[in-house]
């Protein structure tokens, strides 16, 4: 997922690495040495930019260096196998988001199991996804969208940054509380999904904001409505998609976790630090120009909570939709 370079922080790290210390004195003074955090997706897409924020202004406040590792491929799934086979000890975090949670639903011989293996930390963002459409299209809102994939069956093509993403996710739970016959057309991320949207390859599709909001404002794109249960202050003046089907949402949530045994200590001082700089102008600021939210301050548990409760919900798309990999 491709978003504006202008919302990007570079990280800038270099350090020796200080010695180990007790149990007790490391829950004291820790970071006392840098810090990785992994990222299952590549530079310049949304979960990196989260990483580098968010370590940026965690080393600032911290006093030590947060490096960003970028393990890609398999949805994710091997950064996250690297976290979860880390030494539970703080030194490697992982930047985690929707996909995490519930690739246990899409990959049946994962070595790990998320919520056992892995200890959720403190949220950072929130991105909602937004339906939308080209221009061309003679569709203006949900209910023209609906009318007319009812009236043409199976000649509404549909793009998602791929099979088993949130956008595809998304995009099937429209499909079955509606009951349109839409296709889907899967790309290999975002960006080439948004230019065939914008070039009329295809005519609709969800996506995270900030890899649409400025084809919004420029009108190379037409939202026609965001998937947050409340108007979001990106796009204030666009209805939600549960206006036209209530109960629709699909909010994505990004945040810190830890390999499971991390000291508590160690996780509440993180999760102390995050709800401090998400309560920080720069964070805001940041976000706001990629059309995100902070997460909103609260303990390790729950954002525990809200993560599992949101993979239960797309566990159960993903069986209702037989949606496989490969």
């Amino acid at each position: 997922m491709k978003f504006p370079r202008r919302g990007f922080l570079h990280l800038v790290a270099g350090a020796a690495v200080l010695p180990t210390i007790s149990g007790i004195a490391k829950a004291q003074t820790y970071p006392t040495r840098p810090v990785r955090i992994i990222v299952g997706y590549p530079p310049g897409g949304i979960t990196d930019f989260y990483a580098r924020l968010t370590g940026q202004l965690l080393s600032e406040r911290l006093g030590q260096p947060f490096i960003i590792e970028n393990r890609t491929g398999a949805g994710g799934t091997i950064a996250v196998d690297s976290v979860v086979r880390a030494p539970p000890d703080g030194y490697t975090l992982l930047i985690t988001s929707s996909n995490d949670i519930y690739n246990p639903s899409l990959y049946p011989d994962l070595k790990y199991e998320y919520f056992r293996d892995i200890t959720p930390v403190a949220g950072v963002a929130l991105s909602p996804l937004v339906l939308e459409v080209n221009p061309s299209t003679p569709i203006n809102t949900v209910s023209e969208l609906i009318g007319y994939a009812k009236a043409n069956p199976g000649k509404l093509n549909y793009a998602s940054a791929g099979v088993g993403t949130g956008q595809h996710l998304c995009g099937e739970l429209f499909k079955m509380l509606t009951g349109v016959n839409m296709v889907h057309v899967p790309y290999r991320g975002a960006a080439p999904a948004v230019s065939d949207l914008i070039a009329g390859q295809v005519q609709a599709g969800f996506d995270f904001l900030p890899s649409s909001i400025e084809h919004i404002r420029a009108g190379r794109l037409r939202a026609l409505a965001v998937a947050s249960a409340k108007r979001w202050p990106a796009l204030p003046a666009l209805p939600t998609v549960g206006d036209f089907l209530p109960g629709f949402e699909a909010v994505a949530p990004f945040g810190i976790a830890a390999p499971k045994r991390t000291p508590g200590e160690v996780v509440d001082r993180l999760s102390r630090e995050v709800n401090v700089i998400l309560a920080g102008p720069r964070m805001k600021a940041q976000m706001a120009q990629i059309g995100d939210e902070p997460f909103p301050p609260g303990s390790p548990t729950e954002f525990a909570k809200l993560i599992e409760a949101d993979a239960e919900k797309w566990r159960r798309v993903i069986r209702a939709a037989n949606i496989k990999l490969g």
